[in-house]
C-alpha cells in the first residue's frame, strides 16, 4: 500500500490541474501557504490533519477524497458484491451497484419486485430526477398524482424531489434499471 503523503501528493495535485487552479489560488483558498502545498505535492511534507481538512475545505470537497486512492478508472461489480436492500417483506430487492461518490452526482440501482411488490419513496432533494428502464414484468410509478405504467423495453424519466410510488402491477417478477441523478450536485 502506497504511504498516505504520496496519495495525497497525487490526489492534490490531480484535483488543481482538474480545476485548472495555480498554487497560488489554492493557497488563497485553503489558508495554507504556497510553499507548503508546493511540499505536499512533491510529497515531502506528511501534513497534519488539521492542514488536510483546511485543504478539503478550501476546495470544497471531502476529507476521504483527499486520502484514499482513486479507484481505477474501470470498475466492475459482480451481483456477489453487492448487498442488496430489503423492502416490503422481502418482495422488493435494490441493489445499489453504484453509489452516489464525489465528482459523480448519480447513483445506479438495479431492482427486484415480486408481484405485488410496493414501495412508497420520499422525495429527494430539490432537482434530483429519475431514470428507469423496465426489462422483465411492469411496474406503475406514481408521481404528482398521476401513475404510469412502463412495460419491458420501455423507460421513464420523472422528477423525484416530490414523494413517489413503486409498484408491481404485473403478474410476475419485474427487473429494472434506475438511475437517480442529482443536479444540484
Amino acid at each position: 500500500m502506497k504511504p498516505i503523503n504520496l496519495i495525497l501528493a497525487n490526489n492534490l495535485k490531480l484535483l488543481r490541474e482538474q480545476r485548472k487552479l495555480s498554487l497560488d489560488k489554492v493557497a488563497e483558498m485553503t489558508g495554507i501557504s504556497k510553499t507548503m502545498l508546493g511540499q505536499i505535492e512533491r510529497g515531502e511534507s506528511s501534513p497534519s490533519i488539521t492542514t488536510v481538512w483546511k485543504i478539503a475545505n478550501g476546495l470544497k470537497l471531502s476529507f476521504s477524497s483527499l486520502i484514499n486512492e482513486p479507484h481505477s478508472g474501470t470498475v466492475v461489480v459482480s451481483r456477489e458484491e453487492v448487498q442488496a436492500l430489503v423492502e416490503d417483506n422481502g418482495r422488493i430487492r435494490i441493489y445499489p451497484y453504484f453509489p452516489y461518490e464525489d465528482g459523480r452526482p448519480f447513483e445506479m440501482y438495479s431492482l427486484e419486485m415480486e408481484h405485488g411488490g410496493y414501495l412508497s419513496a420520499e422525495a429527494h432533494i430539490e432537482g434530483t430526477e429519475e431514470f428507469i428502464t423496465v426489462f422483465d414484468g411492469e411496474v406503475t410509478i406514481r408521481v404528482d398524482q398521476e401513475e404510469y405504467t412502463v412495460k419491458p423495453g420501455e423507460s421513464i424519466r420523472f422528477k423525484a424531489d416530490k414523494p413517489h410510488v413503486y409498484h408491481n402491477s404485473g403478474d410476475s417478477l419485474n427487473r429494472l434499471s434506475m438511475v437517480i441523478h442529482y443536479s444540484g450536485s
